[in-house]
């Protein structure tokens, strides 16, 4: 059952809390994304938006349980009156009986909503833990389903991109850690600092990505001071973990100093491997003015460091993570052109699934390839948008 949605009490640029879908059972927008535009939403109630009773349920309980919570603690009548609806919808989004195409989209609208709201006081560290808690045990079970879900997310513009890079970026350490000194408590923390390294800019980082021109001033000046205010901001919210206060304000910090917002030298395993999934991320993201940057060379800059000499961690880290992650795409030797959905045994040699044939029309159900096969091999990697193919997620995953 369907129950229509007043899009007036939703927020432009914020991310909403349920699926919004037309009449007749068509998405017209997903759970995390954002009405971006008068003009957007104008769009969207030319299509009758509805959501789901229970969504509408979930999501009216949330909004009143707020509203009750701020009366119990003698809030202001002006912070009530001002309080809007977008509040996270409570309910299964972090359930573990759902696959991980299902799981990581809900996290990231969780994730999504409280970094774009930091919650009350006293609120924000517990929500934060069950994301935490749950993306950690994705990543720890499904690791290859995990990167595909969110490699695939980092694509898609409608996403919002700073929770994608957040929760990728935590991933990739969490691949990547077990295999370094960091003791398990280490690898927790800075799993935790990765998901909420940026929070400092969450609305400016989403701006910018989809920004084709040059940053401004001002953008400048924001990216330089947000791991400093981002540290300050976890720390009025509660957060009292300080590895991870010490790597949230120092991941962009370098060894030389040449580094912000302190310049100052900053060493250890955990902040350069913070440092190492950041850069990634963001380079294998697409933005408005260019493709995503391909992920082989980007392993090769990781392997041989600045310097051009094999660095220990970046080598760590292509071993792990491999020179083609599942989620991105592939040429192969076949002429075909796929995208990968295993890492291999090495790290040149990933499972694939061919999605368009060697005379550039879409195969008619995807193909799994073995790269190990000499026909079949790897030959590049490609730029989203060089592969016309829409990848449903869940029904690829459900091939393997």
């Amino acid at each position: 059952m369907y129950k229509p949605l007043p899009l007036e009490v939703i927020a432009l640029n914020q991310p909403v809390p349920v699926n919004v879908w037309d009449p007749r059972g068509v998405l017209l927008l997903r759970k995390g994304e954002p009405i971006t535009s008068e003009q957007h939403r104008g769009h969207l109630m030319l299509h009758a938006p509805m959501v789901r009773e229970s969504d509408w349920k979930a999501w009216s309980y949330s909004y009143t349980a707020a509203l009750d919570r701020m009366v119990r603690n003698n809030e202001s009548l002006s912070r009530i009156a001002g309080h809007t609806r977008m509040v996270e919808v409570p309910a299964a989004a972090v359930s573990e009986d759902v696959s991980p195409a299902q799981a990581w989209p809900d996290l990231h609208a969780l994730l999504s909503n409280l970094l774009h709201q930091q919650a009350e006081p006293g609120q924000f560290v517990p929500r934060m833990e069950r994301i935490a808690q749950r993306a950690g045990q994705l990543w720890h079970e499904s690791p290859d389903d995990s990167l595909v879900v969110l490699v695939q997310l980092l694509f898609d513009a409608r996403m919002g991109y700073s929770t994608t890079h957040a929760l990728l970026s935590a991933g990739l350490c969490a691949l990547v850690a077990p295999a370094t000194p960091l003791s398990p408590a280490e690898a927790s923390s800075l799993f935790r600092a990765a998901l909420c390294m940026n929070i400092g800019m969450t609305r400016a980082h989403d701006a910018m990505a989809r920004q084709a021109g040059a940053l401004s001033q001002a953008q400048r000046q924001t990216v330089h001071d947000h791991p400093r205010l981002g540290a300050a901001l976890l720390r009025q919210l509660g957060v009292d973990d300080q590895l991870c206060l010490q790597w949230v304000e120092d991941h962009h910090e370098q060894p030389d100093g040449s580094g912000y917002p302190a310049g100052k030298a900053a060493a250890g395993d955990a902040q350069k491997l913070l440092r190492m999934a950041d850069a990634y991320v963001a380079c294998l993201s697409p933005r408005e003015g260019r493709g995503g940057l391909l992920s082989q060379p980007l392993a090769r800059a990781l392997y041989l460091g600045p310097d051009q000499q094999p660095d220990p961690l970046g080598a760590l880290f292509v071993k792990h993570v491999g020179f083609y992650p599942p989620g991105s795409y592939v040429r192969l030797a076949s002429g075909e052109l796929g995208v990968v959905v295993r890492r291999g045994a090495r790290a040149n040699v990933p499972l694939v699934f061919a999605l368009v044939g060697k005379h550039g029309l879409a195969l008619g159900e995807p193909a799994l390839r073995n790269t190990q096969d000499a026909g079949c091999e790897v030959q590049a990697g490609l730029s989203p948008g060089d592969v016309k193919v829409v990848v449903n997620v869940t029904r690829l995953l459900a091939r393997l």
